[in-house]
């Protein structure tokens, strides 16, 4: 490690979301080399009518929150807690959340529930086709409501120069496109070959199996690929992976 306070890259949104992960970081003994890989662009767009409506993410439920969308008598499903608690504090009633805080935990929760009903999917531009495909599969009438765009923040890159430098304990990537955006920061610094020899000998938290698939796939080998989709789980893994590591 590079000292008794270990540098993590984390790539969260540079809102509450960063804030928070820097604090967690900071709780587990560790710095947080807060490097934004994600800004988000509405689309101003919002859910159709639908049976069911589900969101993705705790952006979507606050742009549709912003934007005064109403649910009607459609069944609200989120992806996960983060995902339901910022709908209920919208004030809307969250109906379903599955066990598996996924795209493949949302197939399995509505597959029966959904066959020949109306499901509207409400997230990004970069949602996985597993959703998509996997309703659709159980004969679902499936739409898809893109309501924000995801790229990349200009400066974007410090944690690859610092990964290039051999100066970073260990990232926590949240998706495959933050896998992406990373590695193209570190091309547009010149350094994406040894930014990824750097993550080689850092240690590499991912959340599931689709962000572990995308990081192997584009050399970078994966440590830790945490128990449970959220950004603490894969913190405290990568932390605990880190200091078993250390010594």
């Amino acid at each position: 490690m590079t000292g008794d306070r270990p540098r993590v890259a984390v790539f969260r949104p540079d809102d509450d979301r960063l804030a928070a992960a820097r604090s967690l970081l900071d709780d587990l003994g560790a710095e947080a080399v807060a490097d934004p890989m994600l800004a988000v662009e509405p689309t101003d767009a919002t859910p159709r009518a639908a049976d069911y409506v589900v969101f993705t993410s705790k952006t979507g439920a606050e742009l549709v929150a912003a934007a005064g969308w109403e649910p009607g008598a459609a069944t609200v499903v989120a992806i996960g807690p983060k995902t339901a608690d910022a709908l209920e504090a919208a004030g809307y009633a969250v109906d379903l959340v599955p066990e598996e805080f996924s795209s493949t935990g949302l197939v399995d929760l509505l597959a029966d529930r959904a066959a020949d009903a109306t499901v509207e999917v409400a997230r990004s531009d970069h949602g996985s086709p597993v959703l998509l495909d996997g309703l659709r599969a159980a004969g679902a009438d499936v739409h898809e409501t893109v309501l924000y765009r995801l790229v990349r923040p200009e400066g974007a890159g410090e944690s690859a120069a610092l990964a290039a430098a051999g100066a970073l304990d260990a990232a926590c990537f949240t998706s495959s496109l933050t896998v992406e955006h990373f590695l193209d920061a570190a091309a547009e610094r010149g350094g994406r070959d040894a930014a990824v020899a750097g993550l080689n000998d850092a240690v590499v938290g991912v959340i599931g199996e689709p962000t572990c698939e995308t990081a192997e796939a584009r050399g970078i080998a994966v440590d830790v690929v945490a128990s449970e989709a959220t950004f603490e789980a894969l913190a405290r893994e990568t932390v605990a992976r880190l200091r078993a590591d250390g010594g």
